[in-house]
């Protein structure tokens, strides 16, 4: 998916975008994840970091003045709720498992034309801190650098 069908409204998304679009952030996760469960389940310090977006944040995306409220795509936040439904169902399922999801922030990539503010570099920060999370620590939670995100 290129960064021009990231933004298709809804009066022109298709059955096809969102198809493909669901094909590699919600099938594409869900393939690598049950792959991954016997090894994470072996793991004295299981932890599954899902990549989301603050787009995901319903409370976000309706609340006027919000960045996430201005955005007109369908497609690419949908797949993204998708994602933090699954990761919530995961970490209920697996409790020993530290399982969360992440928003990497406005990121310089293809995806977007590398109109991001800020570096793959900076954007991965997130990811790899809740890579690092203790057993004891937060799953089932969407975060950004700041802290949690609501729902």
């Amino acid at each position: 998916m290129g960064g021009t069908n990231a933004a298709i409204g809804a009066a022109e998304v298709t059955a096809d975008l969102m198809r493909r679009t669901f094909e590699t952030n919600v099938f594409g996760m869900v393939r690598v994840t049950h792959a991954f469960l016997p090894l994470l389940q072996g793991s004295a310090a299981p932890v599954v970091v899902n990549v989301s977006s603050g787009l995901s944040s319903l409370t976000r995306v309706a609340t006027p003045g919000t960045s996430a409220y201005a955005y007109p795509g369908v497609a690419y936040p949908a797949s993204k709720i998708a994602v933090n439904m699954i990761t919530v169902q995961y970490a209920t399922a697996f409790p020993n498992m530290r399982i969360n999801a992440v928003e990497p922030g406005f990121t310089k990539t293809d995806l977007n034309g590398n109109t991001g503010i800020q570096t793959v570099e900076q954007g991965a920060e997130i990811i790899v801190r809740m890579a690092q999370v203790d057993p004891d620590g937060p799953t089932g939670g969407l975060f950004d650098a700041e802290g949690t995100i609501p729902w």
